[in-house]
């Protein structure tokens, strides 16, 4: 136990540069005490130029998904404090870019040597507290004991939470929307929907075990997990039915070890019947993967069902360590492709059904659905917020929808395609038959001016292309460390705003990639 507590510990970030400290400022500490920007302008002001260097260095999407929220506390001689205001922010942070956040506040602040990161809170706990019936205080103590956690708080009452859900493990909320009834059936996920309604009836064969249904957005795999999740609840046996999210996983894994309850979390697993995983490419963590493998294991080993859903197949789950993508790919793996044209219209048919029983006066021509099931091509959840804006325009203008409207109304969903999905591999293959070498060149150590170059120009082409981290792209290319990469796209950009030859080659090769047919 003890082991495996350090083992967590030290994928949250413990280490002596980057630590978790629990005696940060809090939201009831005076304000003279707290050196936010007013009190601490000149290292705030270090901290803002270092956003932009994060920026720089990772792109506008992670730095908007990672941190963007985070704040400047204080700074000290050799420490800068900092906040986030979610633990599981915290989490990513300290294991995904760690070094990223260190080396851009050393550029600015040069003494300092280590980060601590904290969670604000993100409600003010009440500061008078009331006995509730069985005497034991709520409000601020609620707050302090975690029972008024942002993770599970409903909107309008953050006092309160739902009743916690059994054993360490718990579950994640089930939609009741998603159902097989609500679920419509198609070419593209024909095979897949009927893997589901077996696994929820009980009839597996041990050949799907695990069952592991992948997608793009808006497809239906989550839809299909709460489906089965609803189905196998309802069929009257005593199955121990848990479904879960990755994120949510994670969030009782940290839990159990920091509450030193590692052990009853293992036991809850093995209660477990049917185990329902959603989103499983934001699994993260060293500690964490290794016990999710361990469930795994004890579950199918136990002839216990397993159904995990992605947005990739297992192999192509590079973020996830080779013991998991192995087991995941030992069982069924089925894909829900694109909905065709009968498909869309029947979810649009649907979905206009049910809007109709909200809106009996709800008129939107057939001709104008069938438009859109013929336009909005990309998947169901764009076509489901096609017909909001619908319905919408019929509210608010109080004149008939037409196609011409509807054209208007929906002119960035019209023709929208899901872009093709380019694979690190596609890359090296094309960057390799272009400058006549070899693929394990690519991957070698080798820093041979024939080898360097194109191999400079297949990570800055990972970059470009594909949504992979720097980390996933110096893994894939040897297992290069994140900073090999990202000398490697600035070096490529450097050289392409001076020669314009290369940029053509560079942008000839981008286009090789985007046309040559999928292997």
């Amino acid at each position: 136990m003890d082991k495996l507590a350090r083992a967590a510990s030290n994928d949250l970030g413990a280490d002596p540069f980057l630590r978790t400290v629990s005696d940060m400022p809090s939201e009831d500490t005076p304000s003279r005490q707290r050196s936010g920007k007013a009190t601490d302008t000149p290292a705030a002001a270090h901290w803002e130029r270092a956003r932009e260097r994060l920026r720089k260095a990772l792109g506008d999407d992670v730095y908007s998904s990672w941190f963007a929220s985070a704040e400047f506390v204080r700074g000290e001689p050799m420490t800068a404090y900092m906040s986030v205001p979610t633990r599981f922010l915290k989490s990513w942070i300290l294991t995904n870019y760690k070094e990223a956040l260190l080396k851009a506040l050393q550029a600015e602040m040069k003494a300092v040597t280590r980060v601590e990161l904290s969670v604000r809170s993100a409600v003010r706990p009440r500061a008078v507290t009331e006995p509730n019936g069985n005497g034991a205080a709520t409000g601020a103590a609620a707050a302090e004991n975690g029972e008024a956690d942002g993770a599970f708080a409903r909107a309008g009452t953050p006092n309160k939470r739902p009743p916690p859900a059994s054993g360490p493990l718990g579950g994640s909320p089930v939609d009741n929307r998603f159902t097989f009834e609500t679920f419509c059936e198609g070419p593209a996920n024909r095979v897949a929907l009927a893997a589901a309604k077996m696994i929820a009836e009980g009839n597996t064969p041990a050949s799907f075990n695990p069952l592991f249904l992948h997608a793009g957005v808006g497809r239906g795999k989550s839809h299909l997990l709460h489906a089965i999740t609803h189905g196998a609840r309802a069929d009257g046996g005593n199955r121990n039915v848990v479904y879960l999210t990755a994120e949510h996983f994670m969030f009782r894994f940290v839990a159990a070890i920091r509450n030193q309850s590692g052990v009853a979390f293992k036991e809850s697993l093995r209660d477990i019947d049917l185990l329902l995983i959603d989103d499983v490419q934001f699994l993260q963590g060293k500690s964490a993967q290794q016990e999710f493998c361990h469930l795994l294991n004890v579950l199918i080993d136990g002839a216990r069902q397993v159904v995990v859903a992605a947005d990739r197949p297992p192999t192509e789950l590079e973020s996830l360590d080779e013991r998991v993508r192995s087991r995941l790919g030992g069982g069924v793996a089925f894909e829900i492709g694109p909905p065709d044209l009968a498909l869309r219209r029947s979810i649009l048919k649907r979905r206009y059904q049910t809007a109709k029983a909200g809106l009996p006066s709800l008129d939107i021509p057939e001709p104008v659905l069938d438009y859109v099931a013929q336009s909005v091509v990309s998947n169901g959840r764009d076509l489901e917020g096609a017909l909001n804006r619908l319905v919408a325009q019929w509210q608010f203008t109080n004149v008939a929808v037409t196609i011409n409207s509807a054209e208007i109304t929906l002119r960035d969903l019209i023709g929208a395609r899901e872009p093709r999905r380019v694979r690190i591999e596609d890359i090296q293959r094309v960057v390799a038959r272009h400058f006549n070498v070899s693929k394990s060149d690519l991957l070698s150590s080798r820093r041979t001016r024939t080898i360097v170059r194109p191999r400079q120009i297949a990570m800055y082409l990972s970059k470009a292309m594909t949504p992979r981290s720097l980390p996933e792209i110096g893994r894939r290319f040897g297992g290069r460390d994140h900073t090999t990469v990202l000398h490697a796209v600035r070096k490529i950009e450097e050289l392409i705003a001076g020669d314009r030859s290369l940029g053509d080659e560079v942008e000839l090769l981008r286009k090789m990639i985007e046309d040559q047919p999928i292997q």
